[in-house]
């Protein structure tokens, strides 16, 4: 991990086109703000997290589906 030591109103660029300026240093809360493309996603990484988890499930529940549907399918031509 990099660790980098800025001051209030300093900044770092990230791949040319993300800027992170330190806004506001009160105690332990450091208050950032990003400039970066409208292509790109920002996201708390709790969350990101969290969205990773829920689509892990909703993979393993089409799978699961995607196989029940096949069942009938097999026990059909099994009886043919």
């Amino acid at each position: 991990m990099l660790s980098l030591s800025r001051k209030v109103g300093e900044s770092i660029i990230i791949n040319d086109d993300i800027v992170c300026t330190v806004l506001e240093i009160n105690g332990r809360i450091v208050k950032l703000g990003f400039e970066y493309p409208s292509t790109s996603s920002v996201l708390r990484q709790e969350l990101y997290e969290r969205i990773k988890q829920e689509n892990k499930a909703a993979s393993e529940n089409v799978e699961a589906v995607s196989e029940a549907i096949k069942l009938p399918q097999k026990i059909r031509v099994g009886e043919k």
